[in-house]
């Protein structure tokens, strides 16, 4: 039975929800403006961390001199970071750190899709994608939030999210965000990475997760 307060849960679903449609796809005005028109940068939850804090400073000095014309720039920085034409250099894909040859769609991946699979946990996609993109988890991890937020005493909900956090995405995706937030041109995504590391934080605490200790090959 979950113990997180229902207050908390809507925290942590409202920004697993943001990091799932800010990490998925390019950014466009239109996502840049929702930021902007409805100041994020200064609503979005205290985790009560100092790299969080200036994450948020950072994120807001950005915005408050946002012009359409920078739309350019910040779209060729999440497509080195995460998409390509060349590796990207934080890669969003999780089997890409936990398999030896760096293989997409590895062993870790089929094991996440038969967990998927177990438990009835579908998605619909714009465009063919790996299940294991670190956007895609924050997508689940916000409608498994919502099924808590519902019915806190869903016992097999909670479990689902832990062994989802603690053997599918933790032991891989602190890297992926450390390595964001180093290569990232843009403040912009500079802060969504710190951001995204300590959210993550923030579950781990909530849920009592001890994440995986894995070898990582990235």
């Amino acid at each position: 039975m979950v113990t997180v307060s229902k207050d908390r849960l809507l925290e942590l679903q409202a920004i697993a929800r943001l990091l799932h449609n800010t990490l998925l796809s390019y950014p466009t005005l239109e996502s840049v403006n929702y930021f902007i028109e409805h100041d994020i940068a200064k609503q979005w939850p205290s985790m009560g961390k100092a790299s969080a804090d200036t994450a948020k400073l950072l994120l807001y000095s950005y915005l408050s001199q946002w012009g359409n014309e920078q739309i350019n720039e910040l779209k060729l920085d999440y497509g080195q970071l995460f998409f390509g034409p060349a590796e990207p250099k934080a890669i969003p894909w999780g089997s890409v750190y936990l398999c030896e040859q760096q293989l997409i769609n590895d062993e870790s991946t089929v094991a996440l899709m038969q967990l998927y699979k177990q438990y009835g946990i579908t998605f619909t996609l714009e465009y063919n994608q790996p299940i294991d993109h670190i956007a895609l988890f924050y997508g689940v991890i916000a409608e498994l939030l919502g099924l808590l937020i519902d019915k806190p005493e869903n016992k097999q909900t909670s479990a689902v999210l832990i062994i989802i956090l603690q053997q599918h995405l933790l032991p891989w995706s602190s890297r992926c965000l450390t390595l964001a937030n180093q290569h990232a041109v843009t403040d912009f995504y500079k802060s969504i990475a710190l951001l995204a590391l300590d959210f993550e934080s923030k579950l781990i605490e909530s849920f009592n997760v001890i994440p995986m200790s894995k070898h990582l090959f990235k």
